[in-house]
């Protein structure tokens, strides 16, 4: 842990006050809510008046790869500025992802479908369980939308285009029952609570704080085939609720 400065060098983007929470008492949560829509080298100015977080967020900070910068402390008040990623990516721009132009329909374009009837599926037909594989721009929209860096109309209007290349590609293979591919989920949960009132995806690297045995946590993480931090879990800050529909959008596609 760094001694802290008289003041920061750099202004933050975006700043909120946790009080007197710590990391395993919510502040984490919000750290996500505000760190996850900035740009990779964004500032998040934390204020704080928790003394464990002095050791706490520059231990979460290394694993969960942001970029701790500096820390201000007067009184019981401090302040924290955290780079989203490393501060030297804050001048790079992000490619664009390269997508494969498909002509989108208009909801409000879209006629009301009636029910129909389903067809009989022969015996021994063929078709698709679970996932599809996903285009590279699908996955990086997802990634862009759970982080808060793509609007709902962006996200859908960018998953019906990949739904329409999983289809195609069934179709072509002369597959009898064809499916979504479920291009819109990235896992069995989390598309439910994506969509859910008070409900906040996570990376797994932030749920170190809150299990009994954080260091049998910690190695279980480092074990994945995958960094951890791209693992997003469900997390419940409120009363659940739903305002919206669950997949009534996917049916209507």
């Amino acid at each position: 842990m760094t001694d802290p400065v008289a003041a920061h060098d750099l202004a933050p983007d975006v700043s909120f006050d946790g009080g007197d929470l710590d990391c395993g008492n919510g502040l984490l949560l919000l750290i996500r809510k505000h760190i996850d829509p900035l740009p990779r080298g964004g500032l998040l100015e934390i204020r704080s008046t928790e003394i464990s977080v002095d050791e706490d967020l520059p231990a979460w900070c290394r694993l969960t790869g942001n970029e701790f910068i500096s820390w201000t402390k007067v009184k019981k008040q401090r302040s924290f500025l955290v780079a989203k990623g490393k501060l030297a990516e804050r001048s790079a721009p992000s490619p664009a992802p390269a997508r494969v132009p498909a002509q989108a329909v208009p909801a409000a374009a879209r006629p009301a479908r009636s029910p129909v009837t389903p067809p009989p599926i022969p015996p021994l037909a063929v078709m698709g369980i679970g996932s599809w594989p996903r285009p590279r721009w699908m996955v990086e929209a997802m990634h862009a939308y759970v982080e808060g860096r793509l609007s709902e109309a962006a996200f859908q209007e960018t998953a019906d285009d990949a739904v329409r290349l999983a289809v195609a590609a069934q179709e072509k293979a002369g597959a009898d029952v064809v499916t979504d591919g479920e291009q819109r989920r990235d896992s069995y949960a989390s598309f439910v609570a994506s969509r859910l009132d008070n409900c906040q995806l996570i990376p797994l690297t932030d749920l170190l704080p809150l299990v009994d045995h954080p260091e049998e946590f910690e190695a279980e993480l480092r074990a994945l085939d995958i960094p951890a931090g791209d693992v997003r879990h469900p997390a419940v800050f409120g009363p659940l609720a739903r305002s919206r529909p669950l997949v009534a959008h996917e049916v209507d596609f």
